[in-house]
């Protein structure tokens, strides 16, 4: 069985930074775009990095010039560098995955539970 399963969210003060990491695992034979998307108290889920297998990367504009994505495919794992946070980061952040498992054609597509990113003023 697949999962994704994120780490390195939590409490931090505005201008703090965070390492976000979200590493899949099971019989996996290999990862295509991986995503970090965010979901506000009260708000509706967002996109904010996406990365290619080939290290591609998009942004929302909110977090361009802060926020790096990058991933390590030896390691099924992709990252999100957060820095000069602010309290309008505050976020369940959410791993998302298009995965290609042996003896299907087309990849699937996995989320995880989510961690808890809080900023403080």
């Amino acid at each position: 069985q697949v999962q994704l399963v994120e780490s390195g969210g939590g409490l931090v003060q505005a201008g703090g930074s965070l390492r976000l990491s979200c590493a899949a695992s099971g019989r996996i034979l290999s990862i295509d775009d991986m995503q970090w998307y965010r979901q506000p108290p009260g708000s509706q889920r967002e996109l904010v990095a996406g990365i290619t297998r080939g290290g591609y990367t998009n942004y929302a504009d909110s977090v361009k010039g802060r926020f790096t994505i990058s991933r390590d495919n030896a390691k099924n794992t992709v990252y999100l560098q957060m820095n000069s946070l602010k309290p309008e980061d505050t976020a369940v952040f959410y791993c998302n995955a298009a995965i290609r498992l042996p003896g299907f054609m087309a990849p699937s597509n996995y989320w995880g539970r989510g961690t808890q990113v809080t900023v403080s003023s």
